[in-house]
């Protein structure tokens, strides 16, 4: 990647994550002032820096989870506090002893993977790292509790400010994700390019991640707009993207073999045909169209842009079947041949997410292929 691409991919980055930057920041501030100003502690490291931990793991989440992680740091602080209380500061034993009783205290409690491990480091920060307390006083302890306390206000603002917010900005990602991955296969076969396609593939394997983001945002959504009576009439948005996440997660499974294929088909002597990357890149208009499917739903959007939506998304998916079912006629390489597989794959799987029934997708796919119909 050139510095020009850098600083685009970078800016783009920007652009998207901006909201969470300002919130962020907006929290640990109002968390130092509450901890400096109103209750006058001592070095409220913990104010800030709890709730930047629990916006950085809970935004979007259930609340649940925001409270989950602001046990784990408020209880690893207190254990960790007692422990130095009893033994001092920075020795084999507190250390030994801290950890132990965190991870077991977290476990106990049912924590999550992540939350055990923030408890047990933010202890350890507080035996290694922090000059010792000096008081019985629990200061440090009340400030994971400060700074946790505001992040969660935080976070529930905006969802009361936009309930389906953090699942419109995962959809975003997921989408644009897929998209991108698949531009990024189609150029590197234009140019027969192996560590393009190499990347690619990278990118594409790393994207089972945002399927599971996207699962807990939808869980989020529902949770919010049980909650804000206004937001009610969202629900049906809400639902419809629940139940695309299963085809959406075939589709990143599809475009994952699909860039493995684009792999093996560089490093053949041949190149690729450019219909080939023709075909790729209709399916990444299809993956953004289908995108534009659910915002609108998401949003409330009026029924002709819904319609207008949906055209161009099956437009854009069955263009790239046909273009890409062209190139079985003339004998490719086996390769080739895997990748026209998994745009059928991807294909299908985009039609029944944007609302067709499995017989009529598989049809209306296999028609633009020339198959007969089921």
């Amino acid at each position: 990647m050139n510095r020009t691409d850098w600083l685009r991919t970078s800016a783009g980055r920007l652009r998207r994550g901006w909201s969470p930057v300002v919130e962020s920041t907006a929290a640990a501030t109002v968390a130092w002032l509450i901890a400096t100003r109103l209750l006058h502690h001592p070095q409220p490291f913990f104010a800030p820096a709890a709730a930047l931990i629990v916006l950085g793991q809970a935004r979007g989440q259930r609340w649940w989870r925001a409270i989950e992680v602001i046990l784990g740091v408020a209880g690893g602080v207190l254990v960790a506090d007692l422990v130095i209380q009893a033994l001092g500061a920075r020795g084999t034993w507190t250390v030994f002893t801290v950890i132990l009783l965190t991870l077991a205290l977290a476990v106990a409690v049912g924590a999550s993977p992540i939350s055990v491990v923030q408890a047990a480091v933010s202890a350890l920060y507080l035996v290694v790292v922090a000059p010792p307390g000096g008081t019985l006083i629990p200061f440090r302890f009340v400030d994971a509790l400060v700074g946790g306390g505001v992040a969660l206000v935080a976070s529930q603002l905006a969802v009361a400010r936009e309930p389906v917010a953090p699942l419109l900005r995962e959809l975003r990602q997921t989408f644009d994700e897929l998209a991108e991955v698949i531009e990024e296969v189609a150029g590197a076969l234009d140019r027969h390019d192996e560590p393009a396609a190499l990347a690619a593939l990278g990118r594409a394997r790393r994207a089972d991640a945002a399927v599971d983001r996207l699962r807990t945002a939808v869980l989020a959504a529902q949770e919010a707009l049980r909650l804000h009576l206004r937001w009610r009439a969202r629900r049906g948005g809400v639902r419809a993207v629940d139940v695309a996440t299963v085809q959406v997660d075939y589709v990143v499974r599809s475009v994952r073999v699909l860039a493995r294929a684009g792999v093996t088909l560089v490093r053949l002597p041949v190149t690729p045909p450019p219909e080939l990357g023709t075909a790729l890149r209709s399916l990444a208009s299809a993956v953004c169209a289908a995108h534009e499917v659910f915002t609108a739903e998401l949003t409330g959007g009026a029924e002709d842009d819904v319609r207008r939506q949906l055209e161009r998304a099956e437009t854009a998916t069955l263009d790239a079947v046909r273009t890409g079912g062209r190139l079985l006629r003339a004998d490719p390489p086996l390769p080739l041949v895997v990748i026209v597989g998994q745009v059928r794959n991807t294909a299908i799987d985009l039609l029944r997410a944007i609302g067709d029934d499995d017989v009529d997708a598989l049809n209306r796919v296999d028609g633009a292929l020339g198959l007969p119909p089921v």
